[in-house]
């Protein structure tokens, strides 16, 4: 999917087409085809390369530098299904007249630039435009683990009542997530700082151009990648010590299982070996009484009796 769109004056939000392509316009490429990697290459004289970047779910966040073009590809947030957390490369790449986003989906980041916001940001202060979507890749993050500390107090509180499977899996997907988002953040933490010593290059004049607003939302946005590396890094010793707590009160659980079985299995058998005793084919006592059944039958349950009382006095069950 190929969309431009340019900021007009009155704040609003333009949509183009190929043909009407104009300075300052914002070419979003959403899993494009060849064809459009060709057409958009040929028209804004990006490198093949450059667009294809991002095309790699896989891509670790860095910037790459042209005599006429920066990109940076960054990690985005993103929720796959319902509790599945992951991130995917998007790549930004400005020339002098145009900045150029491609990712393999449609994320959330990107979604939120539309006609509604279109007040919040210029499409020809690419600059500008470019911390705004990384400020914003950055408070998706942080939502996202608000939603993953709150999804594991959820689990939490029911595993506190029934060691589910499907909890336990739940609580794997979240750390996988976490895993994701900590390795993302870490990368682009590493880009954001490479970005802040670029403000002064010259080779990136008319391409980069960082004025003093400019500064203060990069700055801003290291505070929140900071933050959101932070919050991961808590959120995943939390998930990591209550998984170990909940494995060893399974285990627990498992062990006392095991020992009430062992007693119950101790205390039936009692009776077992009397009576079988007692029906052995040779002259054993109580065979010529006429009460020697019920007797037998009193001994076989006192002596079960009293096994069970030394098992309960032991915490057996």
């Amino acid at each position: 999917m190929l969309q431009i769109f340019k900021s007009l004056e009155s704040g609003h939000l333009q949509e183009l087409s190929l043909k009407t392509l104009e300075k300052g316009s914002w070419i979003n490429i959403i899993d494009p085809t060849p064809y459009e990697l060709k057409v958009i290459s040929s028209l804004t004289d990006v490198e093949p390369d450059f667009l294809r970047s991002a095309l790699d779910d896989e891509e670790r966040s860095h910037i790459d530098v042209e005599d006429d073009c920066i990109m940076i590809l960054t990690n985005v947030p993103i929720i796959r299904e319902e509790e599945s957390y992951d991130t995917l490369p998007l790549a930004i790449i400005l020339t002098k007249q145009y900045l150029i986003t491609v990712c393999l989906e449609e994320t959330p980041v990107i979604a939120d630039f539309n006609e509604r916001t279109s007040r919040l940001f210029r499409t020809f202060k690419k600059t500008q435009f470019l911390f705004q979507i990384l400020y914003k890749s950055a408070t998706f993050f942080l939502r996202y683990l608000r939603q993953i500390n709150k999804l594991s107090d959820e689990i939490e509180e029911r595993l506190r009542h029934s060691m589910r499977n499907s909890e336990i899996l739940r609580l794997m997907e979240l750390q996988k997530g976490l895993t994701y988002f900590n390795a993302a953040l870490r990368s682009n933490g590493a880009v954001l700082e490479k970005l802040l010593r670029l403000r002064s290059s010259r080779t990136l004049e008319g391409i980069l151009d960082i004025y003093e607003e400019d500064e203060d939302l990069l700055e801003d946005v290291i505070i929140e990648n900071k933050q959101a590396r932070e919050m991961v890094e808590m959120y995943s010793q939390i998930l990591s010590r209550l998984a170990d707590t909940f494995s060893s009160i399974i285990s627990n659980n498992q062990n006392m299982v095991m020992k009430f079985l062992a007693a119950m299995t101790i205390i039936i058998a009692i009776p077992t070996v009397i009576s079988s005793f007692f029906g052995m084919n040779v002259p054993v006592p109580l065979s010529e009484n006429v009460n020697g059944f019920g007797i037998v039958i009193i001994i076989a349950m006192v002596a079960s009796c009293i096994s069970a009382y030394i098992f309960w006095r032991k915490h057996m069950f």
